[in-house]
C-alpha cells in the first residue's frame, strides 16, 4: 500500500491511526450497520484493528473521535483513487471470465449524490437549481463510475460538480484506462467527444446513439443493417482538449426491437470494432443488453450501501467518503466473486445484500489466528454460494417511481434550518 505514488510524497508520523488503519476504518464505516465515528472508536478500543496496529487498543486512552477524524483528513484523496484502481485491476485479474475476445468489458454510467451545505461544500458542489426553484437546500456531487460487466466491481471513478457533464467525467476515466477495454454506454455518452477520447487512448466503445444523431451519421432515414461509416466532428460538438480531431472510423448497427405488448423502437449502436466478421452485429446487440447491470450496481451503492446522501462537513471529505464507499463495495464484490468461482456460477446471480451481511459478520472475527480465519473464510464462501437471487417464473409488474409517505402533522422543511430558526424566533417575539 505504501508503494502507491500518492503516499510516496507524504511523510506520516508514527501515530496510532496509521494510513492502513485509517483506510480500514473508512471501509468499516460503510460495512458496519452503524456508520458513526463513535462506532469506529468503540471498535478500536475493543481491539478490532489490533492486527493492523498492535498498539492501537492499548495506547488509545480516550473515546474521543477527534484522532480518527484527523487521521481521515490526513489521507490524500488521490491515495484512495489509486487504491480503487489497483483494487479493480486485482479483481478483474482473478476471474478468467472478465475478458471478452481479449477485451475487458466495462460499463459506464453516472449519478448524483446529495450533500448538506456545510463548510466549503456549497462552493465546490453548488446547489442544483431549476426553473421552478432557483435556490435549493441540497448540494449535488456528480459521479461517473466504471464497472466490470462480469463481476460488478467498480474499476474507476470520476467526480465533480454538476457544472461538469457526465461526458467530461467519462473522458477522464477513458484517459486513465490501462487495460484494453470495451466500454458500454447509453445514449448520454453517444457523442463525438467520448469517441474522440477513446480513439486517442486506443480503447474501444459500444455506445447507443439517439435516433436523430444516427440519422445524421447515416445520411438517410433509419433502416436495419450494419453500416461502415466515418464520424466527423461538427462545429456544434464539444471536443476533448489535447486529443486529435480527425474523423473516427466505426460501424453503425441499427436494429428494430419488437416486444409483445410494447411499442417497437429503434436501437442504434455505434462501435469502434470495425471487423464485422470477428464481431457480428447480433453478438454486439446481445452484448449491449448487459448495460442494464450498471443501473443495478448504482442502486446497490445508493440503496444497499446507503450512499445516496453523504453526511460530511467538507468537500474534501465528501470525495474521500464516496471513494471509500466504492472500496467497501468492491470488498463485497470480491467475496461474491470468490464464492462464484468455487461454485462455477456467475457472481451476478448472487444476492448483494445477503453477501454483504455475511461478509460483515465474518470481518468481526479478524482477531483470531490465521488458520481459524482461513477455515471461517471457506465456510463463509460456501454460505455466499447459496445466496442465489430468486428465479421468478412470472414477470414482475412495472411499478411507479413513487413512494407512500406516512401521515405526519408537521409541514415539510423548505430552505435551510438557519432560516427556519430565524422565522421561528420572529414568530415567538410576536406572540
Amino acid at each position: 500500500m505504501h508503494q502507491l505514488p500518492a503516499l510516496k510524497t507524504h511523510n506520516f508520523y508514527d501515530r496510532l491511526f496509521t494510513p492502513l488503519v485509517s483506510l480500514w476504518y473508512l471501509l468499516f464505516q460503510w460495512l458496519n450497520h452503524d456508520h458513526t465515528l463513535d462506532a469506529v472508536v468503540t471498535d478500536a478500543l475493543a481491539g478490532g484493528a489490533d492486527r493492523l496496529n498492535p498498539k492501537l487498543s492499548r495506547r488509545l486512552r480516550s473515546s474521543s473521535t477527534g484522532p480518527y477524524s484527523d487521521a481521515r483528513a490526513r489521507l490524500p484523496q488521490e491515495f484512495l483513487a489509486q487504491t480503487l484502481r489497483l483494487q479493480g485491476q486485482r479483481l478483474t485479474s482473478q476471474s478468467p471470465t472478465t475478458l471478452w475476445k481479449g477485451l475487458l468489458l466495462t460499463l459506464l454510467d453516472g449519478s448524483t449524490i446529495r450533500l448538506r451545505p456545510f463548510g466549503d461544500i456549497p462552493k465546490e458542489f453548488p446547489p442544483h437549481s431549476n426553473q421552478y426553484q432557483k435556490k435549493t437546500y441540497w448540494c449535488l456531487m456528480r459521479v461517473v463510475v466504471n464497472f466490470c460487466a462480469w463481476s460488478g466491481a467498480a474499476l474507476d471513478c470520476a467526480l465533480g460538480s454538476t457544472a461538469l457533464s457526465e461526458q467530461a467525467l467519462a473522458c477522464q476515466i477513458l484517459l486513465r484506462a490501462v487495460a484494453p477495454s470495451l466500454f458500454l454506454g447509453d445514449r448520454n455518452f453517444g457523442i463525438f467527444r467520448v469517441v474522440q477520447t477513446a480513439r486517442q487512448v486506443h480503447q474501444h466503445l459500444l455506445l447507443r446513439l439517439t435516433n436523430s444523431r444516427a440519422v445524421k451519421l447515416l445520411g438517410r432515414r433509419l433502416c436495419t443493417g450494419d453500416f461502415q461509416l466515418i464520424w466527423k466532428a461538427t462545429r456544434h460538438d464539444q471536443l476533448q482538449p489535447d486529443c486529435s480531431t480527425e474523423p473516427v472510423q466505426g460501424r453503425l448497427i441499427i436494429e428494430r426491437l419488437e416486444r409483445p405488448g410494447f411499442r417497437s423502437q429503434w436501437l442504434c449502436l455505434f462501435t469502434t470494432l470495425t471487423d464485422a466478421f470477428a464481431h457480428p452485429p447480433k453478438e454486439l446487440v446481445q452484448l449491449y443488453g448487459r448495460r442494464w447491470q450498471v443501473e443495478l450496481d448504482l442502486r446497490y451503492l445508493k440503496a444497499q450501501m446507503s450512499a445516496a446522501q453523504l453526511e460530511v462537513h467538507s468537500a474534501s471529505m465528501a470525495r474521500k467518503q464516496w471513494l471509500a464507499c466504492l472500496l467497501a463495495y468492491n470488498l463485497v464484490r470480491a467475496a461474491m466473486l470468490c464464492a462464484a468461482l468455487q461454485k462455477g456460477i456467475s457472481p451476478l446471480t448472487l444476492s448483494f445484500s445477503a453477501s454483504r451481511r455475511r461478509l460483515e459478520w465474518w470481518l468481526r472475527d479478524l482477531g483470531r489466528t490465521v488458520p481459524q480465519i482461513l477455515v471461517s473464510w471457506d465456510r463463509m464462501l460456501k454460505e455466499l454460494a447459496q445466496c442465489r437471487l430468486p428465479n421468478r417464473k412470472k414477470k414482475r409488474p412495472a411499478e411507479p417511481r413513487a413512494k407512500r409517505r406516512l401521515p405526519t402533522s408537521f409541514p415539510s422543511l423548505v430552505g435551510s434550518r438557519v432560516q427556519a430558526r430565524k422565522k421561528l424566533a420572529r414568530r415567538a417575539m410576536k406572540s
